[in-house]
């Protein structure tokens, strides 16, 4: 039986993850993790070592990583972990969706399964999280989902937002400027081919959103 992982453990597998998911492809580059755990090459490697010998990765020296089947159940877990505390901490006691990751973060180390498993029958087995990501069953399924990015959306077509891909302070605080949540109603009314920027209507009001912006909200 394999013993708890550390934190830091947790986060890299966590990371690799993630930027798996980013990228639509199973392997990661050491500069990819590095840059995503804002920190040096040579830490990354030292870690993807340790990894490699609890067979949570495969790794081999100069070549990207791929997480076995084992680190992506544990990946998965550490996921479900954060993803349920963020809708506790919205849902139960009024955070709002940009203050809730910082403190999952925190609180998504906690090992104890009884306890997470007990956090998900009280919230009602909820499938997405505040952010609208999907919250892995405790086999590692996920939920379905058809969105898609504003950015490819159709010119006329009508949306409603489902989830953003970034979850950053900066990023969702910038959306309270155009009152964008989860559940907005809008319309594409432009694409401008010069920036990629789009050109929403919602509740009555226009708005140029940067191909950035676009990218990160999830539409359907």
């Amino acid at each position: 039986m394999m013993l708890p992982l550390s934190f830091t453990e947790e986060n890299y597998l966590k990371a690799i993850y993630s930027i798996q998911q980013q990228n639509g492809i199973g392997e990661v580059s050491v500069n990819e993790i590095a840059e995503r755990m804002s920190t040096r090459p040579a830490t990354v490697t030292d870690m993807l070592r340790k990894l490699s010998e609890k067979q949570l990765i495969h790794y081999e020296k100069y070549k990207k990583v791929q997480l076995s089947p084992t680190g992506k159940q544990e990946a998965l877990g550490i996921l479900r972990k954060h993803r349920l505390w963020e809708t506790f901490l919205h849902k139960k006691l009024n955070f709002s969706w940009d203050e809730v990751h910082e403190v999952a973060e925190q609180l998504e180390h906690i090992h104890s399964q009884k306890l997470v498993d007990k956090l998900d029958e009280f919230l009602g087995y909820p499938e997405f999280d505040p952010h609208g990501d999907p919250i892995p069953k405790p086999n590692g399924d996920m939920p379905a989902t058809s969105a898609v990015p504003l950015s490819d959306a159709d010119l006329g077509g009508q949306y409603k937002i489902v989830a953003v891909r970034d979850t950053s302070t900066a990023f969702l605080t910038q959306l309270k400027r155009y009152n964008l949540e989860i559940g907005t109603l809008l319309t594409v009314m432009e694409k401008m081919p010069y920036d990629n920027s789009v050109v929403i209507e919602t509740q009555g009001n226009n708005y140029q959103l940067s191909e950035k912006i676009a990218g990160n909200l999830l539409v359907v």
